[in-house]
């Protein structure tokens, strides 16, 4: 028996035919195949489905928000047109309108000579930290120039890296700061000039640039002699300070002294004109003494000239009693008792 023998479906005979065959042109393939039933295809559903995708595309690129510390700025086909504020906006989807939303309250941060990964990990850059000095030395600096955004329309639009520029920008002028100078001052007394100055050429260069940024800080974070020579460096910093400490103190002495001995002079001057100014005075006294004493004498000179005798012998003889005796020896006269008691007694 055939293997298509047990599939077929044998139909009965119809007696309106002749013969007697069994087999005949109306039985089915051994194999049906499913009919799908789809449904019919109508124009409102293509409509449809062209309206929800231009939804999907259109709403989503119709609204943007500027945060409070962000600045928006709007381009119409690629050509700047509008900044706005905080906010939600509106604006026509792209590619008709695109949207850009800087931070421009964000300060920045630009290291020259070094970088610092996220993780805190610190990694030297040795090509931009190295420079030469004036006095042909080298120095190894590490630089940090802060920054934000001034003018976000030139920012977005004047450079393409912005970032790179200004890294670029601080490590020129650096190194034409530090190749002008000597070694001394930039590892010493130099670094708050050095930090002014570099600040104000960096916003000077990127000004020629028209970036749209604004430079706030520039801070030295390490200006150190190069490792092979570090510690030959150090010993010159400890003999320049051990130097300043020996002039600090010689000068505080001078100090102490020089007020010092400028008060004995004038004390000595002051007493030597005193000095002066007491003879003086002293002499023109005994000069006008004499002159009266002289004119006295002129109107009567015996009586001057006794009193003159007297005058002196008192002064010669302060505490001897002094008598006056008569030409006759007669005996002591008691009528001039010279002693100071006595003469003060007598006054009374």
């Amino acid at each position: 028996m055939a293997w298509d023998d047990l599939h077929e479906k044998k139909t009965p005979k119809d007696p309106s035919k002749g013969g007697g065959g069994s087999s005949g042109g109306g039985g089915k393939t051994p194999f049906d195949i499913p009919q799908l039933n789809l449904p019919k295809f109508k124009p409102s559903m293509f409509i449809g489905v062209i309206i929800f995708l231009l939804l999907v595309w259109i709403v989503p690129g119709t609204f943007y928000f500027v945060e409070p510390d962000e600045e928006g700025v709007v381009t119409t086909f690629g050509k700047f047109d509008r900044t706005t504020g905080p906010g939600l906006h509106f604006k026509f989807p792209s590619p008709i309108e695109h949207s850009f939303t800087p931070k421009v309250r964000q300060i920045r941060r630009a290291e020259i000579g070094f970088r610092t990964s996220a993780a805190g990990q610190f990694q030297r850059v040795p090509a931009e930290s190295l420079m030469l000095t004036g006095d042909q030395n080298i120095v190894d600096i590490n630089l940090v120039v802060q920054y934000r955004i001034s003018d976000s329309v030139a920012y977005l639009f004047n450079v393409r890296r912005p970032h790179k520029l200004v890294r670029d920008a601080a490590e020129t002028v650096i190194r034409g700061i530090i190749g002008s100078g000597n070694i001394d001052e930039a590892l010493t007394t130099g670094k708050a000039v050095i930090q002014i100055t570099s600040r104000e050429q960096i916003q000077k260069l990127l000004d020629t640039f028209q970036v749209g940024i604004q430079v706030v800080t520039v801070q030295l974070q390490g200006v150190n002699p190069p490792e092979q020579v570090a510690g030959a460096f150090k010993d010159v910093v400890s003999a320049r300070e051990d130097k300043e400490r020996m002039i600090n103190e010689a000068q505080g002495y001078r100090n102490a002294i020089i007020p010092e001995a400028r008060g004995e002079a004038a004390q000595i001057l002051r007493i030597a004109e005193a000095y002066r100014e007491e003879k003086i005075k002293r002499a023109e006294g005994d000069v006008k003494r004499f002159i009266s004493q002289y004119e006295a004498y002129i109107k009567a000179p015996a009586i001057t000239r006794k009193r003159i005798y007297l005058e002196t012998m008192e002064e010669i003889l302060p505490t001897i009693n002094k008598f006056v005796l008569g030409d006759q020896n007669q005996g002591v006269l008691p009528i001039l008792p010279l002693s100071k008691s006595s003469i003060l007694s007598g006054s009374n």
